[in-house]
């Protein structure tokens, strides 16, 4: 009897843990960027390189993973996940030219808008906004500005559309 019990108990307890890894991070919240998985070409009317970009979930769909990489061997990977703590989202990028970005923000209507600060030269502060929006047609709009004016002014960093790579 003592062994039967002890099965269902464990059963219980198995059944318990399953269903709590299918419930993390299924809310809305968590998924308001998938709209930015896939595997993709970026271009950009600034020039006519074609840049790769893949996009996957990660830690049972907890985070997004991006790996982008360009012809000319320009690499980067960020990682990007939903707060639950403080209701916003978070991207931290790296790349091989030694640039660490760290982002927070969300949803601004159908868009993903997230700022961070960098430092530029003698150690001025520059606020990058970055917004992906998902067009109607399937594609995605990346566009990057920057500010040295603490947002009085704008300049464009980078442009891009997103192409779903099949």
């Amino acid at each position: 009897m003592k062994k039967i019990s002890l099965l269902i108990m464990l059963s219980s307890l198995m059944i318990f843990q399953i269903n709590a890894q299918q419930i993390k991070c299924k809310n809305e919240n968590y998924r308001s960027f998938d709209f930015w998985l896939g595997n993709w070409q970026v271009t950009s009317a600034a020039d006519d390189v074609i840049r790769r970009n893949k996009i996957t979930a990660i830690n049972d769909s907890c985070a997004l993973l991006e790996e982008y990489s360009t012809p000319s061997g320009y690499l980067g990977k960020s990682l990007n996940s939903y707060d639950k703590n403080t209701g916003k989202w978070h991207q931290n990028w790296t790349d091989n030219s030694g640039l660490l970005l760290s982002l927070q923000g969300g949803l601004v209507g159908k868009s993903m808008v997230m700022t961070g600060m960098t430092l530029g030269d003698n150690s001025m502060q520059i606020i990058n906004k970055l917004t992906w929006t998902p067009l109607e047609n399937g594609t995605v709009r990346q566009f990057w500005q920057t500010s040295k004016d603490n947002g009085a002014t704008w300049q464009v960093a980078f442009d891009g559309l997103y192409t779903k790579i099949y």
